[in-house]
């Protein structure tokens, strides 16, 4: 028994030195968890009100998803059109002078001034290169407005849409601006346009 356990090999110890094998984590899962964050980082960033050309937003749930497109006006009819709407815009806005002494027009060239305490002053004036009226608004800002014929389609009598001015990034009215800002209403019909008495509260 002495002579078999003089016989077993003693056990050797593990040196302070000896490599253990290394286990290198996957990368593969931490660079797309990256790619990820950065692409929406990016796209965080680009909703931020200080930057150059925010994106817009995407729901249109509440949305008019109707196409504003401004309807094909030769250098006449572009006249036509912007003449009248400005004549009738002259007129009621001197209707209104005359019941406001605080009130100023000026009306000369093609462009529009009406001073309307306490709002500010208004200038609006026709664009005939752009076949547009273009409005300056100390609430709302500058605005371009395109000619857009509506109902006047493809299986639709011709002549018989109805047609106004149209901010056609929103969809708004120069109209509707100047009811509500102004005071004054010029309502256009087709070819037609009816001056309204104006509203006694022009800011709402």
């Amino acid at each position: 028994m002495r002579q078999q356990l003089c016989q077993l090999r003693p056990l050797t110890p593990i040196s302070n030195n000896t490599s253990l094998p290394s286990v290198t984590p996957p990368t593969s899962s931490i660079h797309l968890q990256s790619r990820h964050f950065s692409a929406a980082a990016r796209w965080k960033a680009g909703l931020m009100p200080d930057t150059h050309d925010p994106q817009p937003p995407t729901d249109t749930t509440n949305a008019d998803t109707r196409a504003m497109v401004p309807s094909p006006l030769s250098d006449e009819g572009y006249h036509e059109h912007a003449d009248r709407y400005m004549d009738a815009l002259h007129e009621r806005a001197e209707q209104l002078q005359e019941t406001r002494e605080d009130v100023e027009v000026e009306f000369a060239a093609g462009v529009m001034s009406i001073t309307l305490p306490p709002n500010g002053t208004y200038v609006i004036n026709k664009q005939p290169p752009n076949k547009q009226i273009w409005l300056s608004s100390p609430i709302s800002g500058p605005k371009r407005y395109d000619w857009v014929v509506e109902g006047e389609g493809l299986h639709e009598k011709q002549g018989g849409g109805v047609g106004d001015w149209v901010y056609l990034r929103d969809g708004t009215r120069l109209t509707e601006l100047l009811r509500k800002e102004v005071g004054i209403s010029v309502d256009v019909v087709g070819d037609d346009i009816d001056v309204k008495k104006p509203s006694t509260d022009p800011v709402e």
